[in-house]
């Protein structure tokens, strides 16, 4: 597999310029091994990097990138462990985060807080955890074991949220509801006749 290897070093101060290429790296679903930050190789990577490269030289560091392969077959498939090691990682806390939403769905289904309210800001919820497992997605290049369970549990809160969606219709549209059913016995009833 090639690879793509970054190194850099900064000046101590200011701190922000150290979170900043580190939440970069991060991103871009790179890992750090034997102090070289990894990333599978795609040109959108090299691109990116080449802009972090900048954002270094503005706070006047230095940076190394290059590409290439692995010799040592060991070594790679250390670096596949650090990767299935942080994607796990990853997706452990979608998985937390999704068991966090359904207590949240089954809290206000206990008190009966039937809303529109609360539909909205559980969608918002559900829209995150969508929007961030994406994220992940896109820099997993393994699909290591956690992967198939978030996927599972993301696809539970999105039947949980329809679910609630559903119960506050039906909680503030009872008569219209009634009405409906009515009038399905009626036409079934036509139509038996």
């Amino acid at each position: 597999m090639k690879w793509i290897f970054f190194s850099y070093s900064l000046p101590t101060e200011p701190s922000k310029a150290r979170v900043h290429v580190w939440r970069q790296l991060r991103k871009l679903g790179a890992v750090n091994y034997q102090t070289v930050w990894v990333v599978p190789y795609s040109n959108e990577r090299i691109s990116d990097l080449k802009k972090l490269t900048e954002d270094i030289k503005s706070y006047n560091g230095g940076s190394l990138l290059i590409s290439g392969k692995v010799l040592d077959e060991n070594q790679e498939q250390g670096i596949y462990k650090a990767f299935t090691e942080s994607r796990n990682q990853e997706y452990h806390e979608i998985i937390e985060k999704c068991e966090d939403f359904f207590k949240e769905i089954a809290f206000e289904i206990e008190r009966k807080n039937f809303i529109f309210a609360e539909v909205e800001e559980n969608e918002e919820e559900l829209e995150k955890l969508q929007h961030w497992f994406r994220k992940i997605e896109k820099r997993d290049i393994i699909r290591p074991t956690l992967h198939k369970e978030a996927v599972k549990k993301i696809k539970m809160c999105e039947k949980f949220f329809e679910d609630f969606a559903r119960r506050v219709y039906d909680h503030n549209h009872p008569k219209l509801l009634k009405d409906q059913t009515k009038i399905f016995d009626e036409v079934k009833e036509v139509k038996d006749s």
